[in-house]
């Protein structure tokens, strides 16, 4: 990449389905709306509904406004959408090549911090299902799609095998120009990520590794289910030892 593309002013990248939703939304209500307000409307989890409005004022599409309040307490904070779009256009792909490369470069494990970066965001941004509820490997995977579509993937599972193997296909990275150069960073935070959101929802499914760029543009995501792994070490406990031919 050079310098001009990384100088260049970015053009305002479209916006998810969800994320159009919610600007939508503030730019439908009457006054500024809530992190809560936004998700009851939405039917989102509260970290999902504040990853959107924050993403939103980021772009400049909304600002912050806190309420002023005479009583005792946290005082409200709400959003509300920008009439003019963006005050300024931002250099974001500057900024990622400038972090990603920092970390690349002064990091004795750059791949493990990003990883673990990825698993705590990736906690964050999910939903935990309540308690002694239990997902199907088929329904945390699609809970996954949701959020990596979110983070701006288009994503696509193929059906597990019977050995309970998975693809999740993931297309249209949003980092695809700095992955490219550091592919230890980035590529190991969205495997972070897909790792931190399973163990959230406790799912039956884990992320093995993430292969990037098996295609131009593609990069390809191994799951595997749990059951069948946990099956042969329970049958394989179970299991008595044979006793020694009498003499």
């Amino acid at each position: 990449m050079d310098t001009e593309q990384l100088l260049a002013p970015e053009d305002a990248a479209p916006l998810s389905r969800s994320r159009a939703e919610v600007l939508d939304m503030l730019r439908a209500a009457d006054g500024p709306l809530g992190v809560r307000e936004v998700a009851q409307r939405m039917g989102l989890h509260p970290n999902t509904a504040r990853f959107h409005l924050e993403a939103l004022v980021e772009a400049g599409l909304a600002v912050r406004e806190t309420e002023e309040r005479d009583t005792p307490g946290r005082p409200r904070i709400g959003y509300l959408a920008v009439a003019d779009g963006p005050a300024g256009r931002r250099r974001y792909r500057l900024l990622a090549e400038m972090l990603t490369s920092l970390i690349a470069g002064t990091m004795p494990e750059p791949a493990r911090a990003a990883e673990e970066a990825g698993r705590e965001w990736g906690a964050y941004l999910s939903e935990q299902p309540p308690p002694y509820q239990k997902l199907t490997a088929e329904e945390a995977i699609g809970k996954l799609i949701a959020i990596m579509e979110e983070l701006g993937f288009s994503p696509q599972a193929e059906a597990g095998d019977a050995d309970g193997q998975y693809r999740l296909c993931l297309r249209r990275c949003p980092f695809r120009e700095v992955a490219q150069r550091h592919q230890d960073v980035i590529c190991s935070l969205h495997l972070g990520l897909m790792r931190g959101t399973l163990a959230r929802m406790r799912a039956p499914v884990t992320a093995d590794r993430l292969d990037p760029f098996v295609e131009p543009g593609l990069c390809v995501a191994r799951l595997t289910g749990r059951h069948a792994d946990e099956g042969q070490r329970a049958a394989a406990g179970t299991r008595q030892p044979r006793s020694p031919a009498a003499p």
